[in-house]
């Protein structure tokens, strides 16, 4: 029994086999590690891009509502809706995997198409909202990709801090106990066949 009261594998066979485990634990261990470090690297560059998109998001709105503004108050609340074609903006995500995580890669907008039969804006300035707006859009289509992806990342990478917590805290110190007392038990039988052969060859000698 080892000091947690758990039996342990007897004998060469089972020192072996907790060797063997040792071994394979170490070595996820090691491996989960570097996945982890390239998860929080990819996952770090991903928030440092969903920044900077929410900045240029964030100016590209401003930009849109101030030729909206004045959009509206040249030509009105219908020129505005006159203005707004029937089509919708389109965005597609194109996704991408590292360690097994999916994860948004790119974003491709495609802006709403204005058929001949419709209005284009009455005024110069709902015409740079419009161009405005599809910008911003497209910011917007940008910074989330980029945040869903780095939350996707920082998902997997707790997982795998919590596997790596497992192996390190838990499973390779209880095989490693386990090995020692597996190993300290045949050093003991060992050490008594030894006494055995030398009583038995000395009453073989009287």
């Amino acid at each position: 029994m080892n000091p947690r009261g758990r039996r342990v594998a007897a004998g060469r066979a089972g020192r072996l086999r907790l060797r063997r485990g040792l071994a394979t634990a170490l070595r996820g261990a090691d491996l989960l590690e570097r996945k982890l470090r390239l998860l929080l690297d990819r996952e770090h560059t991903a928030r440092r891009a969903a920044e900077d998109a929410r900045r240029v998001w964030e100016e590209k709105l401003a930009d849109a509502e101030t030729w909206l503004l004045r959009g509206v108050l040249l030509g009105g609340e219908r020129a505005l809706a006159e203005a707004a074609p029937a089509d919708r903006a389109r965005v597609d995500i194109r996704w991408a995997a590292l360690m097994g995580v999916r994860h948004p890669a790119a974003v491709e907008c495609a802006a709403p198409v204005r058929s001949p039969a419709e209005p284009t804006p009455s005024n110069t300035a709902l015409a740079h909202a419009e161009t405005a707006y599809r910008a911003a859009v497209r910011a917007a289509a940008e910074l989330a990709a980029h945040q869903t992806a780095a939350d996707l990342l920082a998902a997997e990478a707790e997982r795998t801090r919590q596997r790596v917590r497992a192996l390190r805290r838990h499973w390779i110190p209880r095989l490693r106990a386990e090995l020692d007392a597996v190993e300290l038990a045949l050093e003991e039988a060992e050490h008594e066949e030894a006494v055995r052969r030398r009583w038995a060859a000395t009453r073989a000698d009287r």
